[in-house]
């Protein structure tokens, strides 16, 4: 049993890990609900065993983004340490939140996070041309609102947040959104650890089972980035076929936790 239990959290953080390398993101919406259906974790050690593999996996990839150029290191600096903050009241009131009640409020986010997905998708197109564009550099202010507002809700739910990190620094910065994707995977891990070391701090981590997960992300994480070399322009599909995973499981967690807020 064991055996099988270690083998599961190594294939979901393969899976997570898979994800995250071949669309570039979005994949740590699904490492809370795959640990809590397929590993077996309750709500809360569920959110911060996650959010610490997905720390991890997202170091790891700032790394290759870093030495390629494709960092903006101020903007991502300061993001990443006024975000740390709000991650860290965000985590405090996601421990003391009721567990069902923060899952049904997650699978909502998960459905936000399926929409951004098709949205995404079928932008593409356009953002390739708005890479290259001149962008104004706005104020250091709305850095500082969009980091807070952005680490509240990480922390909250325990999850890396790239999805809210990037139209964060685009809406506070301008940057080209390589810029954007590569820079925001400081603040992914940094929300990620905060999140994790409060959760650890109640007895809410589960070491092994995030050993696991993390070397089965690290793994996932580089089959799908070679995949998606090859993959390249299929990406508007790959995006809506996760949105429908994203969907699917968001449906089956409303289901699950109606009955938090009365309605099962």
């Amino acid at each position: 049993m064991d055996f099988l239990h270690s083998a599961l959290a190594v294939i979901s953080g393969g899976a997570v890990g898979f994800t995250l390398g071949l669309i570039g993101g979005g994949g740590s919406i699904l490492a809370t609900p795959l640990l809590l259906y397929v590993v077996g974790l309750g709500p809360h050690e569920a959110i911060g065993t996650g959010a610490l593999a997905v720390s991890v996996n997202a170091f790891a990839n700032f790394g290759g983004h870093a030495r390629a150029g494709n960092v903006r290191w101020g903007s991502a600096v300061l993001f990443a340490l006024v975000g740390v903050f709000g991650a860290a009241v965000g985590s405090t009131l996601g421990k003391s939140f009721d567990g069902k009640r923060l899952l049904f409020l997650f699978a909502i986010l998960m459905v936000v996070v399926g929409v951004l997905m098709l949205r995404r998708g079928r932008r593409s197109a356009v953002r390739a041309g708005i890479d290259t564009a001149e962008a104004p550099r706005l104020g250091v202010a709305r850095i500082v609102v969009a980091a807070l507002a952005v680490g509240l809700l990480s922390g909250f739910f325990g999850i890396g947040g790239g999805f809210l990190i990037v139209p964060g620094l685009l809406f506070a910065t301008g940057m080209p959104i390589i810029m954007a994707i590569g820079s925001s995977l400081l603040s992914v891990g940094g929300f990620g650890l905060t999140t994790a070391i409060n959760y650890a701090r109640s007895g809410l981590v589960n070491w092994p089972v995030a050993g696991e997960y993390i070397a089965g992300g690290l793994a996932g994480g580089m089959l799908g980035m070679m995949l998606a070399n090859r993959l390249a322009l299929r990406s508007a599909a790959l995006n809506t076929v996760f949105a429908a995973v994203v969907f699917v499981v968001a449906a089956y967690m409303l289901y699950r936790n109606a009955g938090s807020i009365g309605l099962g």
